[in-house]
């Protein structure tokens, strides 16, 4: 057998390191860090696509320690020691390595370098074409007409190729040269000295015209005077250098070029590492990769395998089956392909031990195919599982149809039980949960996602119970699904012609602005440029400089904030941005985000996104419309009922988040204020401060106001005395004096900090979870972000748990009582209905009722309800 032609052999160590730096604080779910591992193995994917290399190796350092230190006991001393949460990457990089099957060599006493040097000059001497990947220009000196060199740029994301040709052009030297390049210039990476005052282009210069390091020290006296006397002074230090930076190609390596081909990935030991890892972008990559043959010469092992089944296709009598396994089952797995735009194109079902696919549009058998499966889905004495039920609500919606009985939404189990995933696709479910790789394409991939929605069906449930999350599932999440499917088909009435209205008057507004930008600025300028901004305040104006960037000066919304008293130019341009994005974001999208057949938007509620549990929106995203400016919450003047005589019904949440953390904490003064109906923030304010309640300023209040929140979300003095324009001596006194009042809300930080340390998690009242792996990280920030978040998400989750339990039980009353109001949108902790004026009475009470006892807690809920001919109208009621 030919030897294959390609040899490629990776610095392991390097390249662990670059991607370590080069990627953000990556972990599973448990709190395992993956960040190096993760960029690693992403390099080597890409290189082994673009190399196609026929042998492959790894090479490592073993051991600190190495020849070198011998000769020079500060090699590399002044480097820092790896980084905690690196040093338990590497066995994870080896791991993957094994079951890529690639070799990993490593020798006591050397370096990666070494061993790479020592392989490739074996390889040469059989007349192989090597290729080396590594982060360090060391490597440089092994580049020859069968080697090229691959140098990391830019993190890990880009290669930079060394040929002969290329070291040239760019070092000036030939790659033999090049530990006396260093032995010269030295290295301050590796600590190796060099010689002082003889930089790259000297050494350069000196080594064209005089060789090697040894040849210019025995013809010193020809050497230009500049650097004579400091090559003789420096002589030895020089050839100590050259030494250090020569990488020893006769290292004890056991392995041959020829013992190290390469037969490819085991893909089933692979899939179950990155399963375990939690790399779903790479196992997604991998299956992508097989192909039918591949799939075929690397059977599916026990751990993870790809997810084959038997289906029929459905015809006439496959129907009548089908129906009749449903009903004898009494629970079916449904799982739909379509558009929302077009409804349903196709469905597979599992029910029993047999998958059908039906084709609706099939001309022969289409018809009946829809008959069935609508009425299997309306029948409510069969339990449904699905996943995304909302989006197949939707679906379903196009043919004016319904799906009674839903059992079990697989998306919104999966989310929580692991609520910081990045995707609850049922691809990564599946496999997170079945171990099983779901097909991608055509009748077997609907067909197995039917056949995975049932397995998992057996399997989610149970986790819930033991996660005890089976009350937060089946009375808040799973009902909520049909809630907000409802409320995204209502949709919600807006006035074109005020949007249009707003619009202009926002642009006359904008350009008026400008215009007495230009006049401040004594010229007229790209406002929108940060070049052309920066030079009219910085070189023109010349206020002070706060920040600079790579590509010049910071004109971010934090350096104008700071310098907005500095001169009158700087808060007009922070009110021009402001209304530009008000005009292009809000107005002009809503406008444009009007559906043409009903004359309302849609927006989309993601219910599986965050980490709170907390609900988002998007396409428009009405939760963050902007309402600190009186333009933005002027917006909320387009939103009005969908017909005449109705009204719009606004009911809020006062301080519920106070409120909640009064109940989690114990804390009797909190509770107590709460339960006497006291101004919460002029309370604090009063016990901050030292004065009687009725002397509390309105600047007292705000600032109490601040801490009060900053305690929910783990503020620090130093972000408390940004928000509030205060010393951080002063905020942190504010604090102390605060945790003095509440002792009980200081013990309940301390303990739910340790808590969760302890668990690796933090968890609501209803017991919904959030993991929080960033508390077991070596960087302080990332830790500090840890401590914050678990403060702050079993406060901000419970109340998210609160709104969503009355949101279910609204919905439900309103059925029930056959009401004609709507709940049409929910913004964190409001809810907004659309509601005939003669229903009003009711649905008010109705809703104050469900909303203030959604769930008992140690103080009181209050709702602030109001009511008007559009949301920014609304008045108490």
């Amino acid at each position: 057998m030919p030897l294959p032609l390609v040899f490629l052999v990776l610095d392991g160590n390097s390249l662990a390191h670059r991607a370590f730096h080069a990627l953000p604080h990556l972990a599973t779910s448990q709190g395992l860090a993956t960040s190096a591992a993760y960029g690693f193995t992403t390099m080597l994917f890409k290189v082994l696509r673009e190399i196609r290399p026929g042998m492959v190796a790894v090479c490592f350092d073993r051991g600190r320690a190495t020849f070198r230190h011998e000769h020079y006991s500060a090699y590399k001393a002044h480097r820092p020691g790896t980084p905690e949460d690196l040093r338990p990457q590497f066995p994870l990089i080896k791991e993957i390595l094994g079951a890529m099957n690639i070799a990993v060599l490593e020798e006591e006493g050397y370096e990666a370098d070494d061993l790479i040097g020592t392989l490739v000059q074996r390889a040469e001497e059989q007349g192989l074409s090597s290729v080396v990947v590594t982060g360090d220009q060391d490597a440089l000196q092994l580049v020859s007409p069968l080697t090229r060199v691959l140098v990391t740029r830019r993190g890990i994301s880009e290669l930079e190729e060394f040929t002969p040709e290329r070291v040239r052009e760019r070092f000036g030297v030939d790659p033999a040269q090049f530990p006396d390049y260093k032995g010269l210039v030295g290295d301050p990476s590796d600590n190796i000295p060099g010689v002082p005052g003889i930089g790259p282009k000297a050494a350069a210069k000196l080594l064209k015209d005089f060789g090697r390091l040894e040849d210019l020290f025995s013809r010193l006296d020809e050497v230009d005077a500049r650097y004579r006397e400091k090559l003789r002074q420096h002589r030895e230090q020089a050839l100590l250098s050259k030494k250090l930076a020569t990488i020893d190609r006769g290292a004890p390596v056991k392995a041959d070029p020829r013992d190290l081909r390469w037969p490819g990935p085991d893909y089933n030991r692979l899939l179950e590492v990155f399963s375990r890892l939690e790399f779903k972008s790479l196992i997604r990559s991998i299956r992508q990769q097989l192909g039918e043959e591949e799939e075929a010469t690397h059977p599916p092992a026990a751990e993870v395998k790809t997810h084959r089944v038997e289906y029929r296709r459905a015809g006439p009598a496959e129907l009548t089956l089908l129906q009749e396994e449903c009903r004898r089952a009494g629970r079916v797995a449904v799982a739909l392909a379509g558009s929302r735009r077009e409804g349903v194109a196709a469905a597979a079902l599992k029910a029993g031990g047999s998958t059908y696919y039906l084709d609706l549009d099939d001309p022969s058998s289409g018809a009946a195919a829809r008959e069935v499966l609508f009425s299997l889905l309306q029948d409510r004495s069969i339990e449904k599982v699905l996943h995304d039920a909302k989006s197949a609500l939707w679906l379903l919606s196009r043919h004016g149809q319904a799906l009674e009985g839903l059992a079990l939404d697989t998306m919104v189990a999966a989310y929580l039980l692991n609520p910081t995933t990045a995707s609850q696709d049922l691809a990564d479910v599946a496999l997170e949960h079945l171990r099983v790789v779901l097909p991608s394409r055509g009748e077997e991939a609907l067909a197995a996602r039917a056949d995975a929605l049932m397995r998992l069906a057996d399997v989610l449930p149970e986790k819930l119970r033991l996660a005890e999350m089976e009350r937060l599932y089946y009375e808040v999440e799973l009902p909520l699904v049909g809630v907000l499917a409802e409320m995204e088909m209502a949709g919600v009435a807006v006035d074109r012609e005020y949007l249009a209205e707003m619009s202009c008057e926002l642009e006359d507004k904008i350009q008026a602005i400008a215009g007495e930008v230009y006049r401040l600025a004594g010229e007229q300028f790209n406002l929108n440029s940060t070049r052309q901004l920066g030079y009219v305040l910085f070189e023109k104006l010349k206020l002070p400089v706060k920040k600079k960037t790579k590509t010049g000066y910071s004109t971010d919304a934090s350096v104008l904030e700071e310098l907005a008293g500095e001169h009158p130019i700087v808060p007009l341009i922070l009110e021009h941005r402001q209304l530009v994005k008000l005009k292009s974001t809000y107005v002009d999208g809503l406008a444009a985000l009007i559906d043409p057949e009903t004359g309302r938007v849609h927006t989309t509620f993601h219910q599986t996104v965050t980490a709170t549990g907390r609900l988002s929106s998007s396409d428009p995203n009405l939760q963050n419309i902007p309402v600190r400016m009186e333009e933005g919450r002027r917006i909320r003047r387009a939103f009005i009922p969908r017909r005449p005589g109705n009204l719009i019904l606004a009911a809020d949440y006062s301080q519920i988040e106070l409120r909640i953390l009064a109940h989690m904490s114990g804390d009797e003064n909190l509770i107590n204020a709460f339960r006497r109906g006291e101004d919460i923030h002029a309370r604090t304010a009063a016990e901050v401060f030292g004065v009687p309640l009725e002397e509390v300023t309105r600047e007292m209040r705000s600032r109490a106001k601040a801490v009060n929140f900053g305690i929910v979300y783990g503020i620090s003095d130093f972000g408390l005395a940004r928000d509030i324009r205060i010393s951080r001596q002063e905020a942190q006194q504010y604090i102390n004096s605060y945790f003095a009042r509440y002792p009980g809300v200081k013990a309940f930080i301390e303990r739910t900090v340790a808590e969760a340390r302890e668990k690796g998690y933090v968890t609501t009242i209803l017991k919904r979870r959030r993991y929080l792996p960033e508390l077991f990280s070596a960087n302080r920030t990332v830790r500090s972000f840890g401590e914050r978040t678990a403060i702050n998400t079993p406060i901000q989750g419970s109340a998210a748990d609160i709104i969503k339990l009355a949101m279910v039980r609204i919905h439900r009353e309103l059925k029930e009582r056959g009401l004609a109001a709507r709940m049409i949108l929910q913004v964190h902790d409001e809810l907004i209905f659309d509601v005939p004026q003669e229903e009003l009475p009711r649905v008010k009470e109705l809703v104050r009722e469900h909303m203030e006892n959604a769930l008992e807690l140690a103080v009181p809920l209050t709702v602030e309800v109001k009511a008007g001919p559009s949301w920014y109208e609304v008045r108490p009621v």
